[in-house]
Parts: C-alpha cells; sequence; structure tokens
C-alpha cells in the first residue's frame, strides 16, 4: 500500500516548466525506475556542478552517435524523454562523478531555452493512452512467456525477472518498462520504449524485441550443444586412443597409424622406384608418420603414396622382340586392305626393332574417316608385339590437369590421363592409343591441354614428363604413343610436326564387299543369334547395300544396315519361322526404304551450268555440283551456299578469268553486262571452303554464259589462278575414292598432283581414267561439249585447238567462238 502511495506522489509531483536537458547515449531510465550513471560529458558535468541543492530535477534523453560528436539540443525537441530526480552524487577521478537518478514521468520536450553553458529545455508532462484491459492481459501474458523462455536460455537474465513481471501487471505502463529494463535490450530500443505513449504498443514492440532474442537465443544454444557435442567427441576419441596405445604399449604392439607407416617404406623399398623418387616417397611417408589419422592431410599423404607404388616405374610387359611376321599375321587377319598403311606401320616398327626398342622415334597418327579402322588397327599392333593396350578419349578435354594432372593443394586432386592409364595397365611401355586428339579444345580459362600434349608426345622430352600431382619425372619414352584423328588440320601446327601422318582415306565398294565376307557377316551373324543357313547374301546385293545405301568412307553405316536385315530375319525366326532367306534387291528396300543414293551419277545427261566438282571432309570425299545460272540483269554477281571467303575468293577469280576468255570461250561480251549470274554449291547448311572447286566453278561460270552443256561423266578438281594456271590440291585419295564410290570413272586434276596416284589403290587406278590437266584451257576443252544451236549460222562450230601454239593464236585473233570436243 505504502509503495503504490509512493508511486502517486511520484507521478502527481508538480514538473516546473523548464529542465536542464542531461543527453545520455548508453543508458536511460524509466519512470519509477532508478540507475547509477557515470557522468564525463563536460554539458552534464556542469549541469550537476551549477546545482548543489538536493533533490535537482533533470530531463533525460537518448542521444545517438559516438561519445566524440558535439550533442545538437534542438534535435531533441519534440521527442519523449524522462524527467528524473539526482539523489546522490559522488565524485570519481579522472574529472567524472556518479550520480544516482530516479525516473518520475514521460516528458515531451518543446523547446530549448538555453544552449550554454548546459541546455535547458522547456517542458510539459507526457499523456499515455491507456491499454484495453482484455488486450492487454493477453499480451503481459505472453510477454512473461518469453522472459521466462529468455531467462533459461541466456544466463546474463536473472530467473527473477519473470517473477518481477508478474508482480507488476497490474500496471501495464510500468509492465512495460519493467521488462525494457532486464532484458538487456540495446539503447535504440529502450529510446523506441519511451518514445511510445500508446502503451499497448509499447508492450507490443516489447514483445516484438523480446521473442526476436529468444529465436536468437535458441540458435546459439543449438550451436553451443552441437559445438559441445564435437568437442565431447573429439575429447572421446583422443581419450580411447590413449588408452588404446597404452594397451598396445603393454602387449608389446605398435599402433595403428606407425604400423601403417613401416608397412608402406616396406613396400617402397620393394617397389624399385628410382632414387629420387625413393627418397620424396621416404620423406613423405615420415611426414605422414607425424600427423594424426584423424587430419585431413594423412589422407592426402597416403594416397599421394599410394599412386607412387602403384605406377610401374620399372615393369614392362617382357622382353619379347618385335617379330614383323607376327605383326603382319595380325593386320592382314583383322582388317582388309589398307595395304600402304600396313608398309607404314611395319616400317615404323621395323626401325623400333633394329634399334632395341630405342627411346627417340616418331609418334605414330591415324588419320581418316570415322569407321576406317583407326582404333582397331592400335589394337592389332598391341596384341602383335605383345604390349598391354590401353585407349585414351581425349575428345572434347578442355583442362590442362586433365592431361597434367591437378596439384596436390586441390581437394580431391590426381593424376593425368597418361598416368592414370599406366596405373591401370601396370606396364611403363603399353601401346596408349590417343583417340580423336583433334578434338581437344584449344586454350581457355584452364589451360590449353593440347600444349600439355607437347611434352608427352615429343620422344625427346617425355623420358621426364612431370604430372603437376606426382611433381616428380617419369618416364613415358618407352610407351607406344598411337594418336587417331578425323581432321589433321584441326591438330596445331607444334604438335602435328611431332607425328609420323599415317592416312587411311577409305574403303571402296568392292573392299567393303570383301570386308563383309570376311568380318561382318560373321559377327554380325554371331551377335544377332542367326546363322548363313537363315539369311544368305550375295555380292551383288552388298554391292548395292554399300552404294545405295552407305557411301560413306567407313564401315559403320554399311553394317548397321546390314544388321537392320538381320534383325528383320532374327524376328522371323524367334516367331519359328523356319527356311532360308535369300537376299534380293525387293527385300533390300523393303527393310532400308528407298536407296538413298542413285546407283550411278555417270547416267546423267550432260548439264550446262552444272558441272559435278570433288571434295574433303573430315568424314571422307564427298561429290560436290556446282549449280550456275544466268538471268536478266545488270552484271551483277551472286554466290550462295555458305561460302567461306577462300572459296568466294575463288568464284571471283574464276570470273574474271571467264571474263578475259570470253572471246575465246564463245561468251558475248552482252552477257556481262546485261545478265546476273547466279552460283549455288546446294547443301546451304554445311559450311564449305577452300580453293579445290576452283576449275569446277570456272567450268559452270563459262558453260553458262556460253550455254554450252558439260559432262556429267567427269569429276574434276583443282586450284585455279587468275591466269588460268591449275595448281596442286590436297585430299586426292579421298576425292578419288567419293567418285568411284558414286560410279564416275573419269577424273580431272592437276598434273601436279600426278604423284599422288601411288596412294590410290590398285584396282581403283586401274578401272579409272584420270586426265592430268595444267591449265584451264585444257579443262574446257575436255569438260564442254559444243553449243546445241539451231542452225549452222546462230553458232557456227569451231574445234579448239590441240597445242598451246595454236591456242595462243586463236587467243590473238579472238576472231570466232571456240568449241570444245572429246
Amino acid at each position: 500500500m505504502a509503495r503504490a502511495q509512493r508511486k502517486e506522489e511520484i507521478l502527481k509531483s508538480e514538473l516546473p516548466p523548464t529542465l536542464p536537458l542531461m543527453a545520455l547515449r548508453s543508458t536511460i531510465v524509466y519512470p519509477l525506475g532508478t540507475i547509477a550513471v557515470q557522468m564525463g560529458a563536460p554539458e552534464n558535468l556542469s549541469i550537476i556542478r551549477s546545482h548543489d541543492e538536493a533533490g535537482l530535477i533533470v530531463g533525460l534523453v537518448v542521444a545517438s552517435g559516438d561519445h566524440d560528436e558535439t550533442i545538437d539540443p534542438s534535435a531533441f525537441v519534440g521527442r519523449v524523454g524522462v524527467a528524473a530526480r539526482v539523489h546522490e552524487r559522488i565524485n570519481l577521478p579522472g574529472d567524472t562523478v556518479q550520480i544516482t537518478l530516479q525516473g518520475l514521468r514521460r516528458i515531451i520536450i518543446e523547446g530549448v531555452e538555453q544552449r550554454e553553458p548546459y541546455p535547458i529545455a522547456r517542458i510539459r508532462p507526457a499523456p499515455e493512452t491507456p491499454l484495453d484491459p482484455i488486450q492487454g492481459e493477453e499480451l503481459m501474458a505472453r510477454l512473461v512467456n518469453s522472459a521466462e523462455t529468455l531467462a533459461e536460455l541466456v544466463d546474463r537474465i536473472p530467473d527473477e525477472v519473470p517473477a518481477i513481471l508478474k508482480m507488476n501487471m497490474s500496471d501495464p505502463g510500468r509492465f512495460a518498462d519493467l521488462a525494457a529494463t532486464n532484458m538487456n535490450f540495446r539503447i535504440s530500443d529502450k529510446d523506441e520504449v519511451i518514445q511510445r505513449l500508446d502503451i499497448g504498443e509499447r508492450i507490443r514492440f516489447v514483445l516484438t524485441r523480446l521473442e526476436r532474442e529468444v529465436q536468437r537465443a535458441r540458435v546459439m544454444e543449438d550451436i553451443k550443444r552441437q559445438t559441445e557435442q564435437k568437442i565431447e567427441q573429439h575429447q572421446r576419441e583422443f581419450y580411447l586412443r590413449q588408452q588404446l596405445r597404452a594397451i598396445q604399449a603393454e602387449l608389446g604392439e605398435t599402433e595403428p597409424s606407425e604400423k601403417e607407416a613401416v608397412d608402406l617404406l616396406k613396400k617402397i623399398e620393394e617397389a624399385n622406384l628410382p632414387e629420387k623418387v625413393m627418397q620424396e616417397a621416404r620423406r613423405e611417408t615420415e611426414r605422414m608418420r607425424m600427423l594424426s589419422p584423424a587430419m585431413s592431410e594423412y589422407q592426402v599423404i597416403r594416397t599421394y603414396l599410394d599412386w607412387i607404388i602403384a605406377l610401374p616405374w620399372n615393369k614392362k610387359s617382357g622382353t619379347e622382340q618385335i617379330e614383323l611376321q607376327k605383326v603382319q599375321e595380325a593386320l592382314d587377319v583383322r582388317h582388309y586392305g589398307l595395304g600402304e598403311a600396313k608398309e607404314r606401320i611395319l616400317e615404323y616398327l621395323a626401325v623400333r626393332k633394329l634399334k632395341g626398342g630405342g627411346t627417340h622415334g616418331p609418334i605414330l597418327c591415324f588419320v581418316g574417316p570415322p569407321g576406317t579402322g583407326k582404333t582397331s588397327l592400335g589394337e592389332a599392333i598391341s596384341i602383335s608385339i605383345g604390349r598391354e593396350f590401353y585407349r585414351i578419349s581425349v575428345g572434347g578435354v578442355r583442362d590442362e590437369a586433365e592431361i597434367r594432372g591437378h596439384r596436390r593443394t586441390y581437394v580431391g586432386a590426381m593424376p593425368g590421363l597418361l598416368l592414370q592409364a599406366l596405373r591401370r595397365v601396370g606396364v611403363k611401355d603399353p601401346v596408349l592409343m590417343i583417340d580423336e586428339i583433334d578434338k581437344m579444345t584449344h586454350g581457355g580459362m584452364s589451360g590449353d591441354p593440347t600444349a600439355a600434349m607437347l611434352e608427352v608426345l615429343d620422344p625427346s622430352q617425355n623420358n621426364t614428363f612431370v604430372d603437376h600431382y606426382l611433381n616428380l619425372p617419369f618416364d613415358l619414352s618407352s610407351a607406344l604413343f598411337i594418336c587417331t584423328a578425323n581432321n589433321l588440320f584441326d591438330i596445331p601446327a607444334p604438335l602435328r610436326d611431332r607425328m609420323e601422318v599415317i592416312r587411311i582415306a577409305g574403303y571402296t565398294i568392292e573392299e567393303k564387299v570383301e570386308i563383309a565376307w570376311r568380318y561382318l557377316l560373321p559377327k554380325l551373324f554371331e551377335e544377332t543369334g542367326i546363322s548363313d543357313l537363315d539369311l544368305q547374301f550375295t555380292d551383288e546385293m552388298l554391292s548395292l547395300i554399300s552404294s545405295g545405301y552407305s557411301r560413306e568412307a567407313g564401315l559403320r553405316g554399311f553394317s548397321r544396315n546390314i544388321e537392320a536385315i538381320m534383325r528383320k530375319r532374327a524376328h522371323r525366326k524367334a516367331k519359328d519361322e523356319e527356311g532360308a532367306w535369300i537376299v534380293d534387291q525387293k527385300m533390300v528396300e523393303d527393310i532400308l526404304g528407298v536407296p538413298r543414293y542413285s546407283r550411278d551419277e555417270a547416267e546423267k545427261e550432260p548439264e550446262i551450268g552444272a558441272p559435278t566438282g570433288l571434295a574433303w571432309t573430315a568424314t571422307g570425299g564427298e561429290l560436290m555440283t556446282v549449280e550456275s545460272l544466268k538471268m536478266p540483269g545488270t552484271g551483277r554477281l551472286i554466290v550462295t551456299g555458305q561460302l567461306g571467303d577462300v572459296m568466294r575468293e575463288s568464284v571471283d577469280a574464276a570470273y574474271s578469268y571467264v571474263r578475259s576468255r570470253a572471246g575465246a570461250i564463245g561468251i558475248d561480251d552482252r552477257m556481262f553486262r546485261d545478265f546476273d549470274l547466279h552460283i549455288h554449291l546446294p547443301a546451304g547448311a554445311i559450311p564449305k571452303d577452300g580453293p579445290s572447286a576452283g576449275i569446277t566453278m570456272t567450268l559452270a561460270i563459262a558453260s553458262t554464259l556460253s550455254e554450252r552443256p558439260v559432262r556429267r561423266d567427269v569429276a574434276m578438281t583443282g586450284e585455279v589462278t587468275l591466269l588460268g594456271k591449275v595448281l596442286e590440291i590436297g585430299g586426292v585419295k579421298e576425292k578419288v575414292l567419293a567418285a568411284y564410290r558414286a560410279g564416275l570413272r573419269e577424273v580431272i586434276m592437276p598434273k601436279m598432283n600426278e604423284k599422288d596416284l601411288r596412294e590410290i589403290p590398285a584396282e581403283v587406278r586401274k578401272n579409272m581414267v584420270f586426265t592430268f590437266v595444267a591449265t584451264m584451257d585444257e579443262v574446257l576443252r575436255l569438260a564442254m561439249l559444243p553449243a546445241v544451236v539451231s542452225s549452222p549460222a546462230d553458232m557456227p562450230p569451231v574445234v579448239m585447238p590441240e597445242s598451246e601454239q595454236e591456242r595462243r593464236a586463236t587467243d590473238a585473233e579472238r576472231s570466232v567462238p571456240i568449241e570444245t570436243g572429246d
């Protein structure tokens, strides 16, 4: 009762209209509360020293900012503060005074009457909005529950706080102030409690902050509990390990980590490692011995030592000498044809045999279209010389670390593909097939793997190859490296320079038929579960499948088409259909559909502006028809078909040549002024480039403008200069085989390519006619037919001169058009 009476006296006590303004930065006192504060600010010390009387009343406000910042009293105008009475003063060292403040009631700062030497503010009592009793009980009950939870979770909150709050629930305003005082709120939150004159809003604000503190405390409690559990687990493990060591010491046994180190040292001695490698392995083992098995570094070193021990530093496949006869037999058994490739392989192995398997020598690189047997050739070599075989596919590799390995500082680091392969085969001299080397990515953010291959494939450097993971030199010179590629020019020049290139151009129709009888049919019969008693082929049908459905350079499409027919027979056999199927043309077309390629390109009639050219691609040679037509216009030249810059320049050169030779060819000058010329290369979705279609495009332009047809039974290839000279081109073998597969039996090519005939199979050479030309005039004479005229007066036929002297004389005279004849 006395306490309630004292509270009423404090709240009803009269306050003067002005009060000294005391700004606090770190704390505040609420109405009816009492705190001790140490004063050091000059303005606050001036207030205390200017008023020695007892019972001094001051206005308290919360100042934001650092202690060194100057306080502007006008910033507090309109804000809510607390009127407090100064009860006790104690002088302290360092020009500091400790005072005891008792809060009286909330006040509103209306203005500043004085600024120096200390501020004096004009104030008035702050009216408070009462709380709805029903709503207030619910809010205060939630606040008490949160206070109890926080007192359980946080040690700095006294356990008596919830009880104090329960005792003051009859006064909601005082209740909220007590909660803010005892819950260790930040000074900004305490000031916010003072500013709220609506008691309901004040309690809600305190409740929100209190619930946020409870959530934070629970998170901290969970983290603390998890941390303590981990610490206890580690302490328990440490204690058990110490006990285990003590027991092992009593039994005369060594601890597991020590035993592991001893075993590793024994394996290192038995591995017969090179001296530098052995020294590094011993040093790493001693490092591991000093570490606890629970440490991550321990496992990193252990994995590193396992790699060192597992690699074949000195182990070889055997002392078996290379037997060339055995190699020849192995290649002949597994591959038909490819005579030049086999001969080059035998020459290469003969050199290695005479050198006693010496470390220096070129690296083989098989280049050819897909499905021509490049990978299986490498397998045949490894079997014939008694070596282990391992294929490393590097297509799409874009990271240098894939070749050289990752450094041990990275998590999950491993050696590169080469050392991984050597560990798997277990010998240092296997046959390593590096497949699809032309499809490695050249450069990027992760380094250039093709540059890393320079050391690997250099016979003078790879005896000290250093992988980033091992950081030790490893001798790769004993391994026989064989690379494969579809396009030689996709390989960087420095890497290409280190390799001995063996070209595998592809197979003719006759070779595919023979391969089918020897290899494909027995293999596919076994795979499909039928026999030659169920399905019978003939040479004619195999030839039809090859020429009509599988005109690629390799064998994969040919094999798939044969397998499709066998699967159809297997399906019927599974339904208990007996008897043998004799494969004929109707059966082939029923199963495989209409032939995708015409049987014979040479059967097409001569046509104006549509000569047949030859192109080289990564998948073998291809026929390339150049189409040309003229239309009324202004002399424009239109080129389409997704051509590259080199091919577009070839078109310009061809057009200029034909224009310069218009009189000799029989072209009226009006054709260049009054007509537009459009040149198109079909298959517009496929990019095309290169100069070797020069004579084909020149012939197309000349044929269109002179309205003279060109022969379609002749294929041609060659680069043409502005002066009409025909220059050497590449890919002769692939282009000739493409013409042969298409049924063409005559090819025109540059005279400088006559030397390349030796690369073409003898069977193809025997069945084809090759015409070698040095100038474009010879091409025009050979491939252009006479114009079809309605009467002799329209265009009198004149035979093109045979000799160069007569051609020059005709050029000088330029009197009559020249007509070509066979």
